[in-house]
């Protein structure tokens, strides 16, 4: 029998088991698809792992130094014996390595503790990577949104995005744009902007793994967080059920109104949103089975899934339309696993996400809740399907290989249907219009940008006609992707050897342009004494034609080679190093921004402090990069179009909303060179682009307090090294090639013809390096190569994020409980990949570095910084049938900016930047055109959001008298807090500098109280 010492220390292994992986910030091993069990025993040893629910058998022997260890095994539930003696439980999760050591102290061990099923997994001394893993049983526990970020935001360092880029997460200060998404393996992010993903029915999530940090080099183009899901799969029992999940509209309470907010308007406190007529209705049925085709070998899991949501919107009080929507997810998911022999196994994976959402709009008078006449259907459509295929082969007792091949297609196409059943949709095609001439007829998008005594004189000016007034996405806009990859691990004595390749091709057909074909935007011009709201203003009609259509992609592969040494029982040192290269192509099919080689290195440490596995000290440093998304090259890089053109006009059309008696002002331009002319590739973008990429350092410790309780602490800092955005001021290209800014014209009296096609205006940079363009300046085919110093461009681009996290993890029982605190700053002059400050959702391509003037005041701390973050969840057995959870999460509110207008010549009346409403600049007394009242306001002093509290509980009825059945009711934001979570921050009217009534406009709270409720039935 085992010695006192002995039970005590696999005791301690086995509430390390109950607490690894539930431990939020834990370290563990590097693989997106699998798990390891691995220990010590006597060399010669021969180590079986087994799994009774599917069969599967595997036998190695224990090498010259006493290790053993089984890579790449599926997920699930294990024995693992030595030389034909008792079994021990372990179950194998994802990304992790089960310890399990048939020795102590040098002695053998006759039998071991058996650790029930129920446990997770040990501290993982094997690994430096920083990670946090949800099962689905204890996702069930807890009320949690059934989606990828809600139980992403469970994790340490992680807070929710701006709404306006719908619902994402920021991983340590990243943007919500630098994250990287998986399923099986399989990378289904949506590369095109890096702002969504595709989605398997939750109901089919087995594990959810979400990386936070210090991730090994296996694993790349991300700056933020990795999340990898694992799908549930078949084994020899059969299983079936089916659920319904529903959130009634009844049990919801209705959103905050909201009201103006600048005290500098008179509009200041009076109504803009009345919300309490909005509903929101949702429900959604799975049916699943599961089980063996044949017995130990082949396996099938599937499910059926259908959503439904329901929306009524009816806006501001100014709005003449409203809306309500339906989305329709028909939604299913098939695995199979196929078990040839115990040394080869082969998984395949396909699964559907597609979805449409029909928005009707209705007319009304302003400030009615009165629904008038139909005008008509916009029509969205998202998702579609992903086929994995992976085989493991085994092919030694310490060699394994691993392949994956995948493909996947994401539609992102919209249309409209007028009462009458007509489709419209934008084709991808455009024409040149005619200057000073108006166009007539149709239904133009109409947008009224007039200041709001304006439109209090004359009506808001809107288009009765036009069904989504916005944009429309080309009909066939969508992605297609290919992947394929290689792993291979090597166990050689002390040194665990993993390298790869993997190849992501992805390619997006890409367009957009306003619904009729072009848009009126109302402004309002100060008219001869340069002064707002005097008297002699006059409103002027801008005609805008913007149009784009593409087929873009971008090419992706990696090589990683890494080396898990254990140069002493206790001590492992990490190695790691990936290389990376980038290939962008245009709408022509030509590269226009190639990156070869980038080398990532990777290092890292593991200290088991007390050789038990219960107390762990470690530490990270490594470079991570970014590519260039696709959507850069629809406009940037390819064919586009936009014109602007400004009208006087007489009267309105009260049917299209277009102007009357429109007489041109002769100001006719192209913007930013889009001619609808194919722009020259080699113009585009710097020669000596750097990606994107940050250096990262972590160090912490993970330890066991109690037999119930772990705790831990990590430190983690990040610093930006070099970004990718676009600058668009032709000045610095002309002083570097010659020329003189005012003429366009050189020593030799060349006079510069810009914009052209080998001019653009905006080109691709490392904000803050020296800059290498190709310019055609005399449009003549001639194409000369500048250096253009950073200086002249833009400050470097600056991000740094400092956390301290404190991590908590208690298991008893009948009980469990979770949760961390983390104190994070994240400051400097850009957010990332997107621009949370005006909801800019165009990855790379924000306008942070577009003129250097932009670049005023803008260091300070970041929209992503929330000082303060605690999160607490978990959940507690009543009785055999009847168990509570709950979930808390508080944290301080982001910063808020005032975006003013920059008058350009201060001494020779008002004349605005054409960016608008965008420095760090305001007037303190709401009139921008007095330039002795406005100061500046660098990022982030204007102070601060509201903190956020939000409590949920939830209770589950599981019978007795009839075994399977289950009921569930969630109860979210119990409390009802509906604090502010986001602002509109432009604060002054471009085209007169008075006071914007919209700024500090509240544009979103938190979700109000709801209730979900599920009836389950498994058998």
């Amino acid at each position: 029998m085992a010695s006192n010492t002995m039970r005590t220390s696999l005791k301690r292994s086995a509430l390390a088991v109950a607490m690894g992986l539930c431990f939020a910030g834990g370290v563990q091993a590097q693989t997106n698809t699998a798990g390891a069990v691995a220990g010590k025993a006597a060399a010669g040893d021969t180590i079986t792992v087994a799994n009774p629910a599917t069969g599967f058998s595997r036998t190695i022997t224990v090498d010259s130094s006493g290790n053993y260890r089984f890579s790449q095994l599926p997920t699930g539930q294990y024995t693992v014996s030595r030389n034909g003696g008792s079994p021990r439980n372990v179950t194998v999760n994802v990304g992790t390595a089960s310890n399990v050591d048939f020795v102590s102290g040098g002695s053998a061990l006759d039998t071991v503790t058996v650790v029930g099923s129920n446990y997770i997994n040990p501290i993982d001394v094997t690994s430096v990577e920083s990670t946090s893993i949800l099962t689905s049983e204890q996702i069930n526990k807890i009320p949690v949104g059934r989606d990828t970020t809600s139980v992403a935001l469970l994790a340490p360092g992680t807070v929710r995005g701006d709404a306006a880029f719908g619902n994402l997460a920021s991983f340590g200060g990243a943007s919500v744009a630098e994250n990287q998404y998986y399923v099986n393996g399989f990378n289904v992010t949506n590369t095109f902007r890096n702002l969504n993903f595709s989605n398997i029915p939750f109901e089919a999530v087995a594990e959810q793994q979400t990386k936070t940090g210090g991730y090994g080099a296996e694993f790349g183009r991300s700056l933020g967080g990795v999340v990898n899901q694992i799908t549930k799969r078949g084994t020899n029992e059969f299983h079936a059920g089916g659920n319904v999940y529903w959130s009634p509209d009844s049990l919801r309470s209705q959103v905050k109104n909201t009201y103006y907010a600048n005290p500098l308007t008179p509009d200041f406190g009076s109504l803009r949103q009345d919300n309490s007529k909005d509903t929101s209705d949702g429900v959604r049925a799975n049916v699943w089975a599961s089980g063996a085709l044949i017995k130990d070998r082949l396996f099938a899991y599937g499910i059926l899934s259908y959503g439904k949501n329901e929306a009524d919107t009816f806006g501001s009080v100014l709005a003449t339309s409203n809306t309500t929507s339906e989305t329709k997810s028909p939604t299913w998911l098939l695995k199979m696993d196929w078990n040839i022999t115990d040394n080869n196994l082969l998984e395949f994976t396909a699964f559907s996400d597609e979805s449409e959402t029909v928005t009707s709009s209705y007319t009304n008078a302003p400030g009615s809740f009165v629904r008038g006449t139909y005008l008509g259907d916009t029509v969205a459509e998202s998702g579609g399907q992903n086929y994995i295929l992976k085989y493991t082969g085994y092919l030694t007792d310490s060699f394994t290989l691993s392949a994956l091949a995948g493909r996947s297609e994401y539609s992102r196409s919209t249309y409209v249907t007028s009462p009458d059943g007509r489709r419209g949709s934008y084709d991808g095609s455009f024409t040149v219009p005619t200057p000073r001439v108006a166009p007539t007829g149709g239904c133009p998008t109409v947008v009224d940008s007039r200041p709001g005594y304006r439109q209090t004189l004359t009506g808001a000016y809107s288009s009765p006609c036009n069904i989504s007034n916005a944009t429309l996405q080309d009909i066939n806009s969508g992605d297609e992707r290919e992947q394929y990859r290689v792993d291979l691990e090597w166990q050689l004595g002390d040194h665990r050897i993993r390298g790869g390749y993997d190849r992501d091709d992805y390619e997006s057909r890409a367009g957009s342009a306003f619904e009729g074909g072009y848009r009126w935007t109302y402004l309002t011009s100060n008219g001869p004494d340069g002064r707002a709201n005097t008297g002699d203003e006059f409103d002027v009609a801008r005609l805008q034609y913007t149009s784009q259509g593409a087929v873009v992609s971008v090419k992706q592969s990696a090589y990683y080679l890494e080396d898990s040494w254990n140069i002493t029982d206790n001590f492992m040192l990490y190695m790691g190093v990936r290389s990376d290269t980038f290939e962008n192509v245009n709408g022509q099919g030509q590269a226009y921004v190639k990156i070869e080689n980038q080398i990532s290195p990777r290092l890292g440490f593991s200290w088991d402090v007390d050789g038990d596995g219960s107390f762990k000290v470690f530490g990270t440093a490594g470079r991570y990069a970014l590519p260039l998304t696709p959507s850069v090259a629809v406009r940037g890089a390819s064919a586009s179009l936009f014109t602007r053109e400004d009208y006087l006009f007489t009267g309105i059309d009260r049917a299209t909303g277009a102007p009357t008696g429109a007489t041109s002002r002769g100001n006719f331009r192209f913007i930013n060179a889009e001619t609808g002319n194919p722009k020259n590739p080699i113009t585009i973008a710097s020669k000596n682009l750097d990606p994107m990429y940050q250096d990262e350092f972590i160090l912490g410790f993970q330890k066991q307090v109690t037999d119930n309780v772990a705790v831990g602490v990590r430190g983690i800092m990040r610093e930006l090294k070099a970004a990718i955005d676009d600058n668009c001021d032709y000045v610095p290209v002309l002083i570097a090639g010659g020329f003189d800014p005012n003429t366009f014209e050189n020593a030799n009296g060349d006079h510069a013809e810009l914009p052209s096609e080998g001019f653009p205006y905006c080109r691709m940079f490392n904000p803050g390096n020296d800059a290498v363009f190709v310019t055609d300046y005399l449009n003549n085919g001639t194409l000369t190569e500048v250096t253009v110093p950073g200086a002249l461009l833009s400050p470097k681009a600056k991000r740094t994020y400092s956390a301290l996290e404190f991590l908590f993890d208690g298991r008893w029982d009948r009980f469990f409980l979770q949760g961390n605190y983390t104190y994070a700053r994240s400051k400097g002059n850009t957010e990332g990949g997107v621009k949370s400050d005006i909801g800019q959702g165009d990855t790379s391509v924000t306008q942070d570095f577009d003129y250097l003037a932009l670049t005023t005041d803008t260091y300070g701390f970041l929209p992503n910084d929330r000082r303060h973050s605690l999160k607490l969840f978990g959940s507690y057995d009543i009785s055999d049938e009847l168990s509570v959870g709950m979930n808390a999460i508080v944290q301080s509110g982001r910063p808020i900016n005032c975006l003013g207008v920059l008058d350009l010549d201060p001494s020779d009346g008002y004349s605005a930047h054409p960016y608008g409403s965008s420095f760090m600049r305001c007037s303190t007394t709401g009139d921008a055109t007095d330039d002795a009242s406005v100061v500046a306001v660098p990022r982030g002093t204007k102070g601060r959001l509201p903190w956020t509290s939000e409590y949920g509980l939830n209770v589950v009825y599981q019978p007795n008298w009839m075994k399977g059945l289950q009921f569930k009711m969630d109860v979210f934001n119990i409390l009802n807090s509906q604090k502010v979570t986001s602002v509109i921050e432009t604060a002054e009217v471009s085209a007169t500098g008075a006071a914007s009534s919209t700024y500090m406009l509240p544009a979103s709270f938190q979700q109000p109280r709801s209730v979900r409720l599920m009836v389950q039935y498994d058998f």
